[in-house]
């Protein structure tokens, strides 16, 4: 009852996540959209209200009139009813934290450790990954505030940014179970995306308000701050995005150097996103969109997929398999000489696939421990779920969790070739 219950909150958490996400990337999207897409007014009336830029917009069967100001309007007085973008972020991080805390840190044994990569204990780890989220947060918030002066100043903090994302992708992947280390590094970027705008944009904005509420001239450091932290959301969206999405994927993140993997598609992500965000502005000017940044991202990515792409299995041996399915394979029809059946189980046999089940998924799959409800230990509950799990340990190769059982590559291919075969159990 107790894993019923996690599920169901797993499911929850995860379905206000996406959907709070959506509304927050949405919101966020369309501001970065809006603002590279103005040009300056061509009315002396909206010049004279303070409109530093507008934009025309047709969409669902209307026009819109979108109007910006730097400052203030200088026709009306700021109204009272005026939308704060903030929920969105704090739903969106408080949601996924307790995506992170039901299905990682209650089951941190089995999600966030892998002794292969590193043994120690569920509760250092733990630790560890909290501690990382903090500590990524107050590196990058002081690379921000001590580096972001001066002409080059925005270059500096971008490059010095890159390296501390690589250098905690090398750590987590040095520590963590892989699809835990993915989830990790995006959960860290998603922690400073949503501190960004509680700690400094929000902040910033409300200085700003009740400056201009009592008369006084704003002071231009809470826009440039606010600006700076919001130009490095729109960057780590993609990479957020795709760190989330990983963990349903076992070729991305197991195997080794998977810290390559993770940093090479984020900065994919992170390039062709900068091509999106130009676009807008080239629009308007009418120059050229730099969709190389696009291309190279999409470069990256594909040596990735090359890079990690499995190494083709080698045959399964039939004589290598016999002894381990002699166990569990049908007696044979007739004797030899000697009086003793010989079971022989042929690539592609139930025999086989069945062997390879019981060595490797059996222990998380039987009548007593029934993970996700699946139930692996009788020949006709591995024919009810054959394809879950083909796309599970073949296809995905997301099971056995981390690995756990050492399912080797000519064990899945036995799988493989009896899904194949048709996935009798006769």
């Amino acid at each position: 009852m107790d894993n019923y219950l996690l599920d169901w909150a797993n499911l929850l958490l995860r379905w206000a996540h996406v959907i709070t996400a959506i509304a927050w990337i949405g919101a966020s999207f369309y501001f970065v959209l809006l603002d590279n897409s103005l040009s300056k007014p061509d009315s002396d009336e909206l010049k004279g209200k303070g409109v530093d830029g507008e934009l025309w917009a047709v969409h669902g069967g209307g026009f819109y009139h979108s109007n910006k100001y730097m400052v203030a309007p200088r026709w009306r007085p700021l109204p009272e009813n005026m939308h704060w973008s903030y929920w969105e972020s704090y739903s969106t991080w408080l949601t996924g934290f307790g995506l992170l805390t039901v299905l990682y840190l209650f089951n941190a044994s089995s999600f966030l450790v892998d002794r292969s990569v590193h043994a120690w204990a569920p509760s250092a780890a733990i630790a560890s990954a909290l501690t990382f989220l903090l500590l990524f947060w107050i590196v990058y918030d002081t690379i921000c505030r001590t580096l972001g002066r001066g002409r080059s100043g925005d270059m500096v903090v971008g490059v010095a940014v890159f390296l501390l994302v690589v250098t905690c992708a090398w750590c987590v992947c040095h520590l963590f179970a892989g699809r835990a280390a993915f989830l990790l590094m995006g959960a860290m970027m998603a922690t400073a995306m949503t501190a960004n705008v509680f700690f400094w944009i929000i902040p910033g904005q409300r200085k700003v308000v009740a400056q201009l509420r009592a008369g006084q001239e704003p002071d231009k450091i809470h826009g440039i701050r606010g600006k700076q932290r919001s130009v490095h959301n729109t960057y780590f969206t993609l990479p957020v995005i795709f760190a989330m999405l990983s963990n349903h994927y076992g070729f991305l993140y197991q195997g080794a150097e998977n810290w390559v993997a993770l940093v090479g598609v984020m900065l994919a992500g992170a390039l062709i996103r900068h091509s999106f965000v130009s676009r807008h502005k080239a629009h308007v000017m009418g120059t050229r969109t730099p969709w190389e940044h696009a291309f190279i991202g999409v470069v990256i990515v594909m040596g990735v997929l090359i890079t990690r792409m499995p190494k083709p299995p080698e045959p399964v041996a039939a004589a290598a398999a016999a002894p381990v399915a002699a166990a569990t394979a049908a007696p044979a029809a007739s004797a030899g000489a000697s009086g003793v059946a010989v079971a022989v189980a042929r690539p592609g046999s139930f025999a086989s696939m069945k062997a390879v089940v019981d060595q490797r998924c059996v222990l998380c799959h039987n009548a007593t421990v029934q993970n996700k409800g699946i139930e692996l230990d009788r020949p006709e509950l591995i024919k009810r779920h054959a394809q879950e799990v083909f796309q599970q340990a073949v296809l995905l190769k997301a099971m056995p969790l981390n690995n756990a059982t050492g399912i080797t590559d000519q064990e899945r291919e036995t799988i493989r070739q009896w899904y194949d075969a048709g996935a009798a159990i006769d």
